[in-house]
């Protein structure tokens, strides 16, 4: 079983960053089985709000932030050793790394570790992944296949998905999963973090 390093609640929240479709809630879910830290991935809070609300609206942004915020703040409070969330952060986006400390502020506040683990494929390897089943089947919105390629493709051309080794909290792990599967990329952030694993998983 790996160490965790120490934290005044003991509490863990993994921040697992990395571009569109490059396999977080997947690795997340991985994460989660070895772990048994519960997985919000992002795309939770996005489709709640999706129907009502579309992107770009500023009531759709205030509610997906609160849920995110709220849930991260809840577990801080709960009995729960952690969770794991999934982020696509554009590094170089005005106003990113303050979205980010807004919402991790209310997990430090109440002692808990905070890590961040950096998810990175190529832009072919992501596109694959783009139209996997279990993403269509856990996002909704990602079911029109060549809107969700063409956007993910924009989103490639407009922002920087890669920290470029330049990452701006810590700890922090970049892992490149282009060719790793799901459970090999989650035992490297494990490992790499220091993450306490299910004493069945060893």
């Amino acid at each position: 079983m790996s160490a965790e390093a120490g934290s005044g609640s003991g509490k863990t929240l993994v921040f697992l960053v990395g571009p569109p479709a490059v396999g977080k809630m997947t690795v997340g879910r991985e994460l989660s089985r070895l772990t048994g830290l519960p997985l919000y991935h992002n795309h939770v809070s996005i489709e709640a709000v999706l129907p009502v609300f579309g992107f770009g609206d500023p009531a759709f942004n205030r509610l997906v932030t609160m849920q995110r915020r709220e849930m991260i703040r809840e577990v801080a409070l709960s009995e729960l050793p952690g969770l794991i969330f999934t982020f696509v952060w554009a590094f170089a986006a005005p106003g990113e790394l303050e979205y980010v400390r807004k919402l991790v502020d209310p997990f430090e506040a109440e002692g808990g570790r905070v890590v961040y683990a950096e998810l990175w494929a190529d832009l072919d390897t992501r596109l694959a992944r783009n139209e996997s089943p279990s993403r269509l089947d856990a996002k909704s919105s990602k079911r029109d296949v060549a809107a969700s390629r063409a956007h993910l493709i924009e989103a490639e051309s407009k922002w920087r998905f890669d920290s470029g080794g330049r990452f701006p909290l810590g700890p922090h792990l970049r892992v490149d999963n282009s060719s790793l599967t799901p459970t090999e990329a989650a035992r490297r952030i494990i490992d790499g973090l220091a993450l306490r694993t299910l004493a069945s998983e060893g």
